[in-house]
């Protein structure tokens, strides 16, 4: 059978504007899922050869000549070309298209942060990308270009490791948070200033935040302290929505402790319905309408839990990254384990802990991915293709793994970041990702024509080494200069502790004490870890 690429070729008659399998070779081209395929002379003759070939294909069915019918996504391209589909429809299938994953590849690198780039996001049209780094600035980018627009200092005292542009609000409201426990809005005016304030704080670090779908205001925070905080711009303060404990999954056998969370999504198709992960082995979802708008009043009951059944009781393991697909699926992530995916309705509404059989039946159903070793930092994991048909997730190993989420087959290997890439964003409408690393920068991948093979041809000797690291947790595998790196932030970390607890000692209100009573009591002592000065932040490697 003759290749897709022949095919194509076949079709837009080799011109200048075919772009399909041989690389989109700029962003002139790249615009060309959302217009045509060819210019009106090209695509005439392209019509007139189909129609050759068409003839040619009954004549051989007659002669009794072996089929040569072109492969599927063929079928499509000549239905977009004779303008029986929607130039949309054509192009959201096109760019699920496994050719085009496996032609992903190094586009462009935004360079300017001074330190590890721990956020990154498109704005809902797709052409600007806002980034968040231990640096403490806010860069906004025009990715086509590789150019940064502008910058702004965020207001935060430590790593910025969340930065979300809110919807509908023309780009100019931006939401952060940080290793200072902060959460902070940048309000960009046209002249070109730009104004920054505290919204609220947790104890520790606010790793994810989750908007509202749809919505100008409403957005959520999950922090290292147990919170959930829910913000809305049009009020002066945040309100402690619910506090995540242990004795959500009904262990009575144990005194219950806080669960620290590291991530929260919200489910798209069922905006009530939101999920959060942290320190221990369960991925809890909440119903907003269910919770009483005051975290001492909740009873942290979530309406459904999930978790791999030969994790429930494990005391090692724990979530670093959640994603919705866009059909309600829950994307869960491990630290120094795998990747799970679980159908919408597969979790154990009862404790997990007391599991029926059907239950347990249910966690098996999940789907694993895995190749991938995330040990060192708090990574993200997100999906990809325009219907969600891919899976994606950094490594300890600076890998990029790419997966197609039905057949859980690894379909993509490609080098990301020297040390370690954490966080992956989708473009809301192109075959296009952002990837961000310790390295000092954000990277842009497209699909380009190039002799580079998908997998590489030691993917087995990658995936080996991180299977081994996942068995063997007392390795680790840090580079020299990572560890400097390391070492050297720890010591501003340090120094930056000591300054912040003298400035701070005599202003803590009687909130903040009544809540760190809280938090001692359900964790022996909710402050020691977040106040140690040996516990950096810095690179978010633990």
């Amino acid at each position: 059978m003759l290749s897709v690429e022949h095919w194509v070729c076949v079709l837009t008659h080799c011109s200048q504007e075919s772009w399909a399998l041989k690389g989109l070779q700029g962003i002139g081209r790249i615009s060309v899922f959302h217009t045509r395929l060819t210019e009106s002379s090209s695509a005439t003759a392209s019509r007139h050869r189909l129609r050759e070939f068409i003839e040619m294909e009954n004549l051989n069915k007659r002669k009794g000549i072996a089929n040569t019918r072109p492969p599927h996504g063929f079928t499509d391209i000549f239905r977009r070309e004779m303008g029986l589909s929607h130039p949309n429809c054509f192009a959201r299938r096109f760019s699920a298209s496994e050719v085009l994953v496996k032609n992903l590849n190094l586009y462009g690198k935004l360079d300017g942060h001074e330190g590890c780039v721990n956020a990154v996001e498109f704005n809902s049209n797709g052409d600007l990308v806002v980034s968040g780094s231990d640096d403490r600035q806010v860069m906004f980018w025009n990715w086509a270009s590789k150019a940064r627009l502008f910058s702004y200092p965020s207001g935060h005292t430590d790593n910025i490791f969340q930065t979300k542009i809110m919807p509908f609000t023309d780009d100019s409201r931006i939401v952060t948070s940080a290793g200072d426990g902060q959460v902070r809005l940048g309000l960009l005016w046209e002249d070109g200033r730009v104004d920054t304030t505290m919204l609220g704080k947790h104890h520790g670090c606010v790793y994810k935040l989750a908007l509202e779908p749809g919505s100008p205001y409403i957005f959520y925070s999950c922090g290292e302290d147990g919170f959930i905080q829910h913000f809305d711009l049009r009020s002066s303060s945040a309100t402690k929505l619910l506090f995540c404990s242990s004795s959500s999954v009904g262990n009575g056998k144990q005194l219950p402790s806080k669960i620290g969370l590291n991530s929260i999504v919200i489910d798209s198709r069922n905006p009530y319905y939101f999920a959060v992960g942290g320190s221990d082995e369960y991925a809890r979802v909440y119903d907003i309408r269910k919770c009483q708008w005051d975290s001492a009043r909740n009873s942290d009951r979530p309406v459904n839990t999930f978790c791999p059944h030969h994790l429930i009781g494990s005391n090692n393991v724990h979530i670093t990254g959640l994603a919705y697909s866009s059909f309600s699926e829950l994307l869960v992530s491990y630290n120094d384990e795998l990747i799970y995916l679980f159908e919408r309705n597969v979790g154990s509404c009862s404790s997990p802990l007391s599991a029926t059989s059907e239950d347990v039946n249910s966690f098996h159903q999940a789907r694993v991915y895995s190749g991938h070793r995330n040990a060192q930092t708090i990574k993200g994991v997100s999906f990809f293709g325009p219907n969600d048909e891919y899976v994606l997730s950094g490594s300890d190993c600076g890998h990029i793994f790419i997966w197609k989420k039905k057949e859980a087959k690894l379909v993509k290997l490609m080098v990301g970041d020297q040390h370690v890439v954490n966080q992956l964003e989708s473009h809301p409408h192109l075959p296009i990702l952002a990837t961000c690393g310790i390295e000092k920068n954000v990277k842009i991948w497209s699909p380009l024509g190039n002799d580079i093979p998908p997998l590489p041809v030691n993917v087995k000797e990658i995936i080996e080494a991180n299977r081994q690291g996942r068995e063997d947790r007392s390795r680790v595998t840090l580079t020299p200069d990572v560890i400097m790196h390391v070492l050297r932030l720890q010591r501003r970390q340090t120094l930056a502790y000591i300054e912040r607890r003298h400035n701070e000692a005599d202003i803590v209100s009687d909130d903040e004490d009544a809540e760190g009573y809280l938090l001692g009591c359900l964790d022996g002592d909710a402050s020691s870890e977040e106040d140690s000065p040996g516990n950096s932040r810095d690179c978010n490697i633990s």
